[in-house]
């Protein structure tokens, strides 16, 4: 450098002056080498940071950020500083041998001195100029046996260069190698606070970051490798939480993991080579139904308005031909649905199979609401299989199925309950039962109807007749009424008809559906005597066996008597009287069951009117004598042998108690042989009394058949058999029948008489059966049913006639006799008081019973008014 011509100072020697300038020039070329290098390796060593961290998990911007400002802050910070120290720091000539000081001391003091001692002006006399130049010259002679670069500081240059050097290559060879990997990591590493995806070498084709999985269940995870991923590692891991790991296998570029059941929500971390995947987890519950409902339209014959069921389970019947349609309410939303194939349910055959048409469809939405249809409900039953997405991507309704069963409309069923299969009944009597009719789906009317299965000769027939109880309607599935049906309220006399219930519903063409057959007897009074005489016949041959045990009993009790006190008290001796006192509680109840009986049997011999009132009277005492014993006499028995058999007796006590028990229960058989006796009178005389009525049934019979043949006298009087009208020709061949069964109950007649002339010494009964023998009446009867076969109407006719009014003469004759032995009965001073009482109290039970049969008649008959638009039973 030339000398400033107003600077006075001294220059140093040339030589030095060349030494100092490459000391500088090296010092600066150094540390600006250094500084440049520093700010590079800070630059890229935090690019590579970014990088690398990058490589093994997602940097989070934090540290991004800080390894950013890191590497910024050694370019924008520590280079300034160094320069700063290094540059700034060592310009002048004093500053550099300070700095060759540190490696040469006593050659810097001195250098360090002649700079500054050549610094001063001349005008300073203080110093010697010859000095000064001696002492410049021998420093610089001595610097020039140095080498100033020995004492630059330590070299790192070359190291910081290339470091810097070698992180720019490998920087470079990350751009080279891995482009995009280089490109991300510069992107995230220039933007710390940006949402760019850390690049991966293996990449996942749209890999999801939530999923909703069902709740508790095992669920699948399924990862699918980008074609671009550059990496494709055989084996994945996934991680749920804390939970084991889970791994999956590659199979061509799929990974599908199984994880078990979760119950709360949680993160699986997945391991694909250099990816780190997390996915959030969401356990819910699959979409299920809350509600089904199903509106049916039922076929239009049935009239059934279209309806709403809520169903509690997936099985509901239907008719066949029904329309459905369904509701459901979903728990959550609903995105999409299906329904079907149906499928049949159950067995079917191969025309089932073969008519059986899969129906399916797609769900019409809306949020929770969900709704489809109509489906046709055919001949089989079937199977609706639901499928639905929810908007969590949950599928759900595999295991929700409605089974819809087509049940075909099956007829009515009837019933008759609360009477006998078979029934004999007067005609003014009134039967009382009810009737059950049900049906599957609606019933339209339900009643009786009732047929006759023929009458005897000219009486009236009828062809039937029906009664509507009820009624019904689309809604009505049961009907079950009480019904009173009296032949007498109908004009129904004497025969046998055939009773039924029958129901109706809306099927087509399908007509009545009836119940059993009830067969009732309308019986005349002659045939309803005869039935009471059987019944009496019962009654009397039980109350002797009533009376043979109480004289089993009667025994048992003595023997017990003859026991002494203390044999009394043993307990063999409590268990006799336990057993005694048992067997006479059994025959008191049967004594009651009788004394009901004989009072039913007492009504109904009211109600006939044909039995006299001797015979009346008769049973009547029967009947009170066995209610006195099963109300009074017989329960003393009982309670005598239940207090001799009490614990707390004293021996004497328990004696005393069975010689009572037996003295009382003599009286008991005393009174039921007195009983028995009455109802054996009793039964003579009403045996007595039917052969009267039979007599005149059979008188009857025969009148009805002339009666019958003479009506068809016009259509059959002289015309050959062949040649009859079939409808005449099937009356006569009935005419003809019955005409056997009054010969064969005319036979009987006969043998009955003789043997109660056998019981009773009764001439009169014999004189009848003998009047009956001479007259050869089953020869005449024989005859008549020959020529009616013959169709000899008009001699049929006039023997029938005949045979009729001795019939009738002999009745006379009998009836003659009994009315003989009930005035000789009152001693020939006229009726005592007692019968007069028991006459007055038979009138009032008749009107009694009269007045019954017209109420339980008039009922009958508001029934039948009670709907008016049932049809009238037809008329004969």
């Amino acid at each position: 450098m030339p000398p400033d011509p107003a600077d006075h100072s001294h220059q140093l020697p040339e030589s030095l002056q060349r030494q100092l300038l490459s000391f500088r020039r090296q010092l600066w070329r150094r540390k600006v080498i250094e500084s440049v290098a520093a700010g590079l390796i800070g630059l890229l060593l935090s690019f590579l940071l970014i990088f690398g961290f990058d490589r093994i998990w997602q940097t989070p911007s934090w540290l991004r950020l800080f390894v950013l400002v890191s590497g910024v802050s050694l370019m924008a910070g520590f280079a300034p500083y160094w320069m700063h120290r290094w540059i700034w720091g060592h310009r002048h000539d004093g500053q550099l041998a300070k700095l060759i000081s540190r490696k040469f001391p006593r050659l810097g003091d001195r250098l360090l001195g002649v700079i500054e001692l050549q610094g001063h002006p001349d005008q300073n006399e203080s110093v010697s100029i010859r000095l000064r130049e001696a002492a410049v010259e021998s420093v610089a002679v001595e610097a020039q046996k140095r080498e100033f670069g020995n004492a630059l500081p330590a070299a790192r240059h070359r190291k910081w260069g290339l470091a810097a050097v070698m992180l720019g290559l490998l920087s470079l060879g990350v751009f080279v190698v891995t482009p995009k990997a280089g490109v991300n990591a510069l992107q995230r590493w220039l933007q710390p606070f940006s949402d760019i995806e850390r690049y991966t070498f293996t990449q996942l084709e749209q890999a999801p970051k939530r999923i909703t999985v069902p709740y508790g269940e095992a669920f699948t995870v399924t990862l699918r490798l980008a074609k671009d991923t550059e990496q494709s590692p055989e084996t994945a891991f996934g991680t749920f939480e804390s939970q084991p790991e889970v791994s999956a296998n590659r199979r061509k570029n799929l990974y599908q993991f199984l994880f078990p059941g979760q119950q709360e929500d949680g993160v699986i971390t997945f391991e694909l080579g250099d990816l780190r995947h997390r996915l959030q987890v969401e356990p819910k519950q699959r979409p299920t139904v809350n509600r089904t409902t199903v509106i049916v339209k039922s076929p239009d014959y049935m009239q059934i308005l279209e309806r709403s069921v809520d169903l509690t389970i997936g099985d509901f019947s239907v008719v066949e031909g029904s329309e459905l349609r369904f509701e459901l309410e979903t728990t959550r939303p609903l995105v999409s649905g299906k329904f079907g194939p149906t499928e049949i349910s159950g067995e079917a055959s191969q025309l089932e199979l073969d008519n059986f048409n899969p129906v399916q469809g797609v769900l019409k939405l809306d949020g929770r609401q969900v709704s489809f249809g109509p489906l046709k409900a055919g001949n089989t039953a079937f199977t609706l299989p639901f499928s639905w997405k929810d908007e969590f991507g949950l599928i759900g309704g595999q295991d929700f199925k409605l089974r819809v069963n087509a049940a075909s409309d099956e007829a009515p069923a009837s019933y008759i309950q609360g009477i006998e299969r078979k029934k004999a009944i007067l005609p003014e009597e009134v039967m009382d039962f009810e009737i059950l009719c049900e049906d599957d789906f609606g019933l339209r009317q339900a009643g009786i109807e009732w047929s006759s299965m023929g009458t005897m000769p000219g009486q009236e027939n009828i062809e039937g007749g029906e009664l509507i109880v009820r009624k019904g309607d689309p809604q009505q599935q049961r009907i079950n009424e009480p019904v009173a049906f009296s032949p007498a309220a109908f004009g129904i006399g004497p025969q046998r008809l055939i009773l039924r219930a029958f129901s109706e519903d809306y099927f087509p063409d399908r007509g009545r559906i009836y119940s059993e057959p009830i067969m009732i007897y309308v019986l005349s009074r002659e045939e309803h005597a005869q039935l009471m005489k059987s019944s009496f016949d019962r009654i009397i041959s039980e109350l002797e066996d009533v009376a043979r045990k109480e004289l089993n009993l009667l025994d048992e009790n003595q023997r017990i008597e003859r026991l002494d006190a203390e044999e009394l008290q043993s307990e063999e001796g409590k268990t006799r009287l336990a057993e005694q006192q048992q067997s006479e509680r059994e025959n008191r109840q049967l004594m009651e069951e009788l004394a009901k009986r004989m009072e039913e049997l007492m009504k109904d011999a009211a109600r006939n009117g044909d039995i006299d009132s001797e015979t009346m009277k008769k049973m009547a005492e029967s009947m009170k004598s066995m209610k006195d014993l099963a109300d009074k006499e017989m329960p003393e028995v009982e309670d005598k042998l239940a207090e001799s058999a009490e614990p707390s007796n004293t021996q004497e006590k328990a004696k005393e108690d069975i010689e009572k028990a037996v003295t009382e229960q003599k009286e008991v058989i005393e009174k039921m042989n007195q009983a028995l006796d009455q109802a054996s009178d009793a039964n003579k005389r009403f045996e007595a009394g039917t052969f009267v009525s039979r007599l005149k049934k059979a008188a009857n019979d025969q009148n009805g058949i002339a009666a019958t043949l003479i009506a068809k006298f016009a259509e059959i009087l002289g015309v050959r058999t062949s040649e009859v009208d079939p409808a005449d020709q099937r009356e006569l061949v009935e005419t003809s029948e019955q005409q056997v069964f009054t010969a064969s109950d005319v036979r009987w007649i006969q043998e009955d008489l003789s043997h109660y002339h056998a019981r009773t010494g009764d001439q009169t009964f014999k004189q009848v059966a003998d009047l009956m023998q001479e007259a050869k009446i089953e020869v005449g009867l024989e005859d008549v049913r020959l020529k009616l076969g013959k169709n000899h109407s008009y001699k049929a006719t006039e023997e029938a006639k005949e045979w009729a009014n001795k019939l009738t003469e002999w009745a006379k004759i009998l009836e003659g006799e009994l009315e003989k032995n009930s005035a000789g009965g009152g001693g020939g001073g006229g009726p005592s008081p007692e019968d007069e009482d028991f006459e007055f109290m038979l009138r009032v039970m008749k009107l009694i019973q009269t007045e019954q049969d017209l109420r339980a008649r008039t009922r009958v008959l508001e029934q039948f008014k009670r709907d008016t638009n049932a049809p009238t039973q037809t008329k004969p």
